[in-house]
């Protein structure tokens, strides 16, 4: 099939991917039609099958290249548990700020994953819990921490600091750093850590 005038493979690879993107995010993924995709980058529908298998191979990507360039940028521990912890706080938060669009894919479309790409973005997501599972039972073994169960504590707090982009806006009423001090003051209390 010849590609539609105008187009090339570099701009409309992206355009495709962010169409998708906004798409599944705005709608979900199962009410949005690869043809609603082709209509919001400006290409016939066949055009995508240049750059995507299927649907599917677009959701798969979108999370798997969001996990894969948050545990990119996710910070090398250092300091005690503690530091390490606020870290973890500080860079969630800013890291899923900017990133509205990819945090929701990431986290309310896995049901719509198959099997085999479940498996992979499951995988992911483990490996990013595991840090800060760690850095809880780090804290919990050094008495710095008094948490009971460190992978609920974990699952909780993933939620807590991913609901942040769910309502801040730049143009309201905390800035992003007042944010990142609230929650970190609200994380270190959750963990029993008073001082």
């Amino acid at each position: 099939m010849a590609r539609t005038a105008g187009s090339h493979s570099d701009i409309t690879g992206p355009k495709v991917r962010a169409a998708a993107q906004k798409l599944f995010a705005r709608g979900g993924y199962a009410a949005v039609s690869m043809r609603a995709i082709a209509a919001e980058v400006g290409v016939q529908v066949g055009a995508l099958y240049n750059y995507t298998p299927d649907k599917q191979t677009l959701l798969f990507e979108l999370m798997r290249d969001h996990l894969e360039e948050l545990l990119t940028a996710l910070p090398v521990p250092a300091g005690d548990a503690l530091a390490q912890l606020e870290t973890f706080v500080s860079f969630h938060i800013r890291f899923h700020a900017d990133r509205p669009d990819a945090v929701f894919i990431a986290y309310m479309e896995l049901r719509n994953l198959d099997e085999e790409n479940f498996i992979t973005v499951e995988a992911l997501r483990r490996r990013y819990e595991d840090r800060l599972e760690n850095i809880l039972r780090a804290g919990v073994d050094s008495g710095a921490f008094a948490v009971q169960d460190t992978k609920i504590v974990t699952l909780a707090l993933i939620a807590m600091l991913t609901g942040v982009n769910t309502w801040f806006r730049e143009s309201g009423r905390l800035s992003l750093d007042e944010v990142v001090a609230q929650y970190w003051d609200m994380v270190r209390k959750a963990v029993g850590h008073t001082a």
